[in-house]
């Protein structure tokens, strides 16, 4: 039988080798694990202009059709030495409003048509959700839309992960008639057929559907001084 000297001295120098071994398995796999979070914002953002891409050409098609790319303040103000794709707008969202970096993309479609690209961050019922809104060039009516999750109901609130629930928000507005901001807001119900800023609401997915319109509303907001503005 072992004394219990060996017995501590054995477990703590397995507890090390443990250690140690998972510590170099996990830097050994960083530069993989965030080469894909680069592949998969790309995607993101492509989808939300309606361009289908893989693993593998993802980063071919963003540099193909993601012609520019910025940073700004709510003041519009543009803030060049910060690269528009590094900004985590997760932790953005916990800085005040007047320093919040503001990430845009500028599409240029086969067409030649121009799309701005915003992206949006907010919470669902289990966690956040988050997205791309691509505008027209007249920075109102939408062109597209991309969410998705990290853990909602599979049949309720993850449906705004579905290409059916997306495509709602196509041709939507941001502004009324009048020039005021409106955003647009997930319809417990069913939106109106008429109703430029309304979407159908998910059905039993209410919380979520909440939390994607106030996450609509909340950032598009800090754009609107951007989003007014002819340049």
């Amino acid at each position: 039988m072992h004394s219990n000297r060996y017995i501590i001295i054995y477990s703590t120098i397995m507890v090390v080798l443990v250690a140690t071994f998972l510590t170099i398995v996990a830097i050994g796999l960083k530069p993989k694990q965030d080469y894909n979070k680069r592949v998969e914002k790309m995607q993101n953002i492509l989808a939300s202009v309606h361009i289908p891409s893989t693993t593998k050409n993802a980063e071919k098609l963003f540099k193909q059709y993601i012609v520019d790319q910025f940073v700004i303040n709510i003041r519009n103000e543009k803030q060049n030495q910060i690269n528009a794709f590094d900004v985590n707008v997760e932790k953005e969202r916990k800085t005040a409003v007047e320093k919040r970096l503001l990430p845009v993309y500028v599409c240029k479609t086969e067409n030649q048509e121009i799309k701005y690209i915003i992206p949006v961050y907010g919470k669902g019922l289990w966690g956040p959700i988050w997205g791309y809104i691509a505008l027209n060039e007249d920075k109102n009516t939408v062109f597209g839309a991309f969410f998705d999750h990290k853990g909602e109901t599979p049949g309720l609130g993850a449906e705004i992960s579905t290409i059916e629930f997306q495509n709602q928000f196509k041709n939507k507005k941001i502004f009324d008639e009048q020039g005021n901001y409106k955003s647009i807001k997930a319809i417990k119900g069913g939106a109106a057929s008429t109703d430029n800023h309304g979407v159908d609401a998910i059905s039993g997915g209410t919380i979520t559907s909440d939390g994607l319109s106030k996450m609509l509303y909340d950032d598009l907001k800090l754009y609107e001084t951007f989003l007014k503005s002819k340049n």
